[in-house]
């Protein structure tokens, strides 16, 4: 088995194509990059919002115990959106 390439510049150079293959390469982890913080940064204000819920219903008189998961439209998934019911509907 021979290598692709004879040297690292040969590598960096990419038989020619190194603007093009580089900036590929650039634009993909920048992309990846960008998903992450943007995943981070939105489970931070998941978290602050459910916090905040939290707060609030304990200020309310609810003890903190508010809401309760129940089973969702797809068997019983109740971490789904949408599928909370309120202790005080039982």
């Amino acid at each position: 088995m021979s290598p692709a390439f004879v040297s690292w510049t040969a590598f960096f150079a990419m038989g020619g194509y190194a603007f093009y293959v580089w900036l590929a390469v650039a634009v993909t982890l920048l992309s990846l990059a960008g998903l992450i913080v943007h995943t981070l940064w939105q489970r931070r204000l998941l978290l602050a919002g459910i916090r905040r819920q939290q707060a609030r219903a304990r200020r309310m008189g609810r003890g903190g115990a508010a809401t309760r998961p129940v089973a969702g439209p797809n068997g019983g998934h109740g971490d789904m959106p949408g599928n909370i019911a309120r202790e005080d509907a039982k």
